[in-house]
């Protein structure tokens, strides 16, 4: 089994890369295997509602992360996306990614695992935290908790490691998702499948 974490971060080593890096660890001693993608400093443009993505499986932009990610996750078994609070909100670029990802209707999301982490140097965890968990939720992907909202405070990596609390919420996010893990493999083992998926019924509310 293996999670793909997503850092949205700018910096590769800051905060929100050591949140991901102590939910790996965890991940990593219950013997599912990790991979971490830094797309956080990188160019990456909004969705322009094409729609070719509906015929080709990926994205007609080639020059970004998103397809790469997307590839990645037909292999994973779970999803962890970590992003620093911006104007109380993720990173933009970060968005625009998860934006594009999940709107690929044929994307490999559904019955995976996933969760958010945030970092922050004050206030705005909350807000993004919720944001983020919105492209879950819509991707039928159990959400996995911790003890708390996931959130790490800190200014960079030397202030991170000082929120002893922040740093269990994720030690214990990685123990919950690899328990969630393994307790879906064990079932499939057993004869379990996903629920079956109903058709859409689009429903739109002006007349």
């Amino acid at each position: 089994m293996q999670v793909l974490l997503i850092n949205g971060s700018p910096h590769p080593k800051g905060s929100t890369a050591t949140a991901l890096a102590t939910v790996a660890q965890q991940l990593e001693k219950a013997g599912i295997e990790t991979t971490t993608l830094h797309v956080g400093h990188k160019a990456i443009r909004g969705c322009i509602a094409c729609g070719k993505c509906a015929r080709t499986g990926l994205c007609v932009f080639k020059d970004d992360p998103v397809n790469e990610c997307v590839e990645r996750m037909r292999e994973a078994d779970g999803l962890v996306v970590g992003s620093p609070v911006y104007y109380a909100g993720p990173n933009a670029s970060l968005c625009a990614l998860l934006d594009r990802m999940f709107y690929m209707k044929s994307a490999p999301y559904a019955f995976k695992p996933a969760a958010a982490v945030v970092s922050c140097r004050r206030g705005g965890a909350s807000a993004s935290f919720d944001r983020l968990n919105k492209y879950f939720t819509i991707a039928r992907m159990p959400v996995v908790s911790s003890q708390y909202w996931n959130s790490i405070h800190g200014n960079n990596a030397e202030e991170a490691v000082q929120d002893a609390e922040g740093l269990q919420i994720m030690r214990t996010l990685g123990d919950n998702m690899a328990w969630l893990l393994h307790c879906i493999e064990a079932g499939r083992k057993a004869g379990i499948t996903p629920p079956a998926v109903e058709p859409w019924q689009p429903t739109n509310f002006i007349r």
